[in-house]
């Protein structure tokens, strides 16, 4: 994926920001969500991120890519959106959307079957509900490896945790969704 350049300056410009929102609203939505298992909180928790990115633009120091900066403004955006509705006592899980897998994938140029289509999508949309079962500890890992491509080290920088903890918790995740999904179709 090709990292967007950004000047290094006091402020951000409107296309600017707008190249942001294109180039990076996508994995900030997907990510908020997966924190918050909420689509109408991912859309304020996204809303918010490029908010606070354009406010400190300054605060960028380049150290990491602007995708690792922006994914780590979410989940702290996320997480405290939901400090405050536990504080307040709002239930925030919502039901995971059935379109969540859509991330752009290409399609071949022969069309797959409607069957065959329908199966692959039955077949992603149950992992995605395996992995939105998984703890946060687990679940926040697995998803920035696999969905967002994301390095250990970028991971780490993220979450504020060792590279070991980091290796440790995706491969724990990758098992405990490996057995979920073993005994989802064994049940069939």
């Amino acid at each position: 994926m090709k990292e967007m350049q950004m000047q290094h300056s006091a402020e951000l410009k409107t296309s600017d920001i707008r190249m942001l929102m294109e180039s990076y609203g996508e994995d900030v939505w997907n990510y908020a969500y997966v924190i918050t298992r909420n689509t109408h909180t991912a859309d304020d928790v996204a809303q918010d991120v490029f908010i606070k990115a354009y406010q400190h633009i300054a605060s960028f120091r380049g150290e990491a890519s602007v995708k690792t900066w922006l994914l780590k403004i979410t989940r702290n955006t996320a997480l405290s959106y939901l400090r405050r509705a536990f504080l307040r006592r709002v239930v925030l899980i919502g039901e995971p959307s059935p379109g969540t897998g859509q991330n752009g994938t290409m399609r071949t140029s022969s069309s797959p079957s409607a069957e065959s289509e329908y199966m692959e999508r039955a077949e992603a949309d149950e992992l995605w509900k395996q992995v939105l079962k998984l703890p946060a500890k687990f679940r926040d890992p697995l998803v920035l490896c696999l969905h967002h491509q994301l390095s250990i080290d970028e991971i780490s920088a993220i979450t504020g945790l060792s590279p070991g903890t980091v290796k440790s918790r995706i491969y724990r995740a990758k098992q405990k969704v490996a057995a979920a999904w073993k005994g989802a179709i064994e049940d069939e």
